[in-house]
């Protein structure tokens, strides 16, 4: 990455008595200090003073409701990954199960990143004035249109390639399913979680709340749910109609030739620009870690002993990935309690053994713990390289968080089932039967 893409200003700068007009910060942080013309300006309100009075009990208080509905979210999202994974499409075309958690983390690598940036705006007031707003979402929602368009599309390449790793042949007609409905889902999802990012954000503006508690765990609880919805329904429709040569190649042409446009409205905001420009290499990295996590779902999800793991994966993954240090208390409750709700909706999937509860507890504390330190590492080193923790950090931790929680899960089950095999108990169920 070039060093000189964004530079950020440090916490001891932003304390300076500058009086800042709104809609500049987010310039000021990119291309660097303010000229004295700019600096002279005047704004309605102070900045960077609101949330300092926040304390461990207010954040709790804001986000453990959503936390909460982000694990009935990710809970319902594990259901719909069981149901799914038994689709004609997704039996024949197995990198679709490869591409799941790519797809799921772009909602980490773009929609939170965005949530994030719209909250930092939020929160120095530059989303307050009417056309200043204006501005900073429509550019920012063109920035995540480009790249899910093109992040889809390279997701689909990584699947198909960690695919023909095991495999010899190579399908066209699923090449051309697989680009198509990653391209497809990818675009319909960011979208959708887009805009939903920017109601929230501007609704937590106005009740005085803090985005940045809000915002993230919603995207978790919804953007699961949207993402493999659509992958299930887009990539059913193209199964239906595959045998139509020109449907999936113009389709991707198609959504590939509205890049221009959305890179025309992107440039009214010239940091946005600059995100555009050189903002590419943590979101395809992450987009490629999450990849090697679908492998691990791909070539585990239909085996026996690893039965119930498609419920189980959403959750894992995504629910550590949001997580606070202010909430790390509600790592082993919080899982409990989906644990709980999964076991009722799901009760045959769900192996009747205490010590897989105990490892999977253990997991997650793992796999949070690791995620928490890694995330204060890494904001370290990117303030300390001039960059945006904000587009560099959230998309990393994304990856992470899926490779960790689909490889540890996968060794709960295979520990568990080693275990009941040694003591000559089965622990599984029939495997549930397809839909019909």
């Amino acid at each position: 990455m070039d060093g000189t893409e964004t530079r950020q200003r440090r916490p001891e700068e932003l304390v300076r008595p500058h009086k800042l007009s709104p809609g500049r910060l987010s310039a000021a942080s990119e291309d660097g200090p303010l000229s004295e013309s700019e600096s002279q300006r005047v704004v309605p309100k102070p900045l960077g003073t609101e949330l300092s009075g926040e304390t461990a009990l207010s954040i709790g208080l804001q986000v453990v409701v959503p936390f909460m509905f982000a694990g009935l979210g990710l809970s319902g999202a594990g259901v719909l990954l069981n149901y799914f994974q038994h689709w004609p499409v997704f039996v024949e075309v197995k990198d679709l199960l490869t591409l799941v958690p790519s797809l799921v983390g772009l909602k980490g690598n773009l929609e939170m990143t965005l949530a994030s940036r719209l909250s930092t705006a939020a929160n120095t007031g530059q989303i307050d004035d009417p056309q200043e707003q204006h501005r900073v979402i429509s550019s920012n929602l063109a920035l995540i249109q480009v790249q899910a368009t093109v992040v889809g599309l390279l997701a689909a390449v990584a699947a198909l390639l960690l695919g023909a790793v095991s495999r010899e042949e190579l399908d066209v007609a699923k090449v051309e399913l697989l680009c198509a409905s990653s391209v497809i889902t990818a675009f319909l999802a960011a979208f959708a979680l887009g805009m939903l990012m920017v109601c929230i954000v501007i609704g937590a503006r106005k009740l005085g709340l803090n985005p940045d508690n809000i915002a993230t765990p919603i995207a978790a609880s919804l953007g699961d749910l949207t993402t493999l919805s659509l992958l299930a329904f887009v990539s059913s429709f193209f199964y239906k109609y595959k045998d139509n040569r020109y449907l999936m190649p113009l389709v991707c042409i198609g959504f590939m030739a509205l890049i221009p446009v959305w890179v025309l409205i992107a440039k009214q905001n010239p940091p946005i620009m600059k995100i555009l420009k050189f903002g590419w290499f943590p979101i395809i990295l992450a987009m490629v870690i999450s990849s090697f996590g679908g492998l691990i779902l791909n070539k585990t999800i239909s085996k026996q002993q690893y039965q119930g793991m498609a419920i189980f994966t959403p959750i894992i993954c995504e629910i550590n990935s949001i997580s606070a240090r202010v909430l790390l208390f509600l790592v082993v409750p919080g899982h409990l309690i989906f644990f709980y709700i999964i076991y009722l909706v799901e009760g045959h999937l769900v192996p009747d053994s205490k010590i897989f509860v105990v490892f999977y507890l253990l997991a997650s504390l793992i796999q949070v713990t690791i995620l928490l330190y890694l995330a204060e590492v890494m904001v370290r080193l990117t303030w300390h390289q001039a960059l945006d923790p904000d587009n560099h950090c959230i998309p990393y931790l994304t990856g992470l968080g899926d490779l960790l929680g689909t490889g540890l899960l996968t060794l709960c089950f295979l520990i568990n089932w080693l275990l009941r095999s040694e003591a000559g108990l089965d622990g599984f169920s029939e495997p549930a039967s397809g839909p019909p």
